[in-house]
This record gives structure tokens, C-alpha cells and sequence, in this order.
């Protein structure tokens, strides 16, 4: 069974720092591109930021600079480092793998862990 469990939110300061992980389990996690997104409420879903299998890299506009993606395939983890928070990046983050393999795609998704940028 996969599993996706993301962990690291919490109230933070505006210009405050938080570190997000999401730790992957019941799926061959090196063989995937992992990707942060978030929700705000009444707002659609956003691709935040994503890691290829081969460690290539991609940021939405609105977090270049200040977020950094990475990932530790020995710990089946991916990351989210989040710096100069802002009160517009305050949504439930998800975490997301996704591979596709025979011509099918193939993704899961975690729970999600909420962040707070509030003073």
C-alpha cells in the first residue's frame, strides 16, 4: 500500500521559515517525479514545485527564489524548504508522486500538512 505523509506545517511569522517533508513508503520511490502543491481556501490547486527522478527542477513563479524542492531517495523523502513566508502562501500543502509506466500514468497523493503565515 502507498503512502504519502507529509509533516513540517505549523503558524509561522511572515518572513518566517518552515521545512516541509514528505516521507513515501510501498512504492519504488527513485523511479518518480515528486512535486509540492497547495490549496488555499476557496482558491484552485497549485503546482508549487517539482522534482524529476533525475533531480531536474521547476517552481511556480510566485515562490522562485524563496522555496527549494529536494529529495533523499535513501530516505524515500522529499522536501519542501520554504523561506520568506509570506501571508499569500498560506494553504494545505500536498504532497504528490507521480510516473508513468506502460503508457499509464500513475500517481498518488499525501494528506497534506497546513500552513499558516500569520502574524
Amino acid at each position: 500500500q502507498v503512502q504519502l505523509v507529509e509533516s513540517g506545517g505549523g503558524l509561522v511569522q511572515p518572513g518566517g521559515s518552515l521545512r516541509l517533508s514528505c516521507a513515501a513508503s510501498g512504492l519504488t520511490f527513485g523511479y518518480y517525479h515528486m512535486s509540492w502543491y497547495r490549496q488555499a481556501p476557496g482558491k484552485e490547486r497549485e503546482l508549487v514545485a517539482v522534482i524529476t527522478n533525475g533531480g531536474g527542477r521547476t517552481y511556480a513563479d510566485s515562490v522562485k527564489g524563496r522555496f527549494t524542492i529536494s529529495r533523499d531517495n535513501a530516505k524515500n523523502t522529499v522536501y519542501l524548504q520554504m523561506n520568506s513566508l509570506k501571508p499569500e502562501d498560506t494553504a494545505d500543502y500536498f504532497c504528490n508522486a507521480e510516473r508513468t509506466a506502460s503508457g499509464r500514468r500513475i500517481e498518488y497523493r499525501g494528506q497534506g500538512t497546513q500552513v499558516t503565515v500569520s502574524s
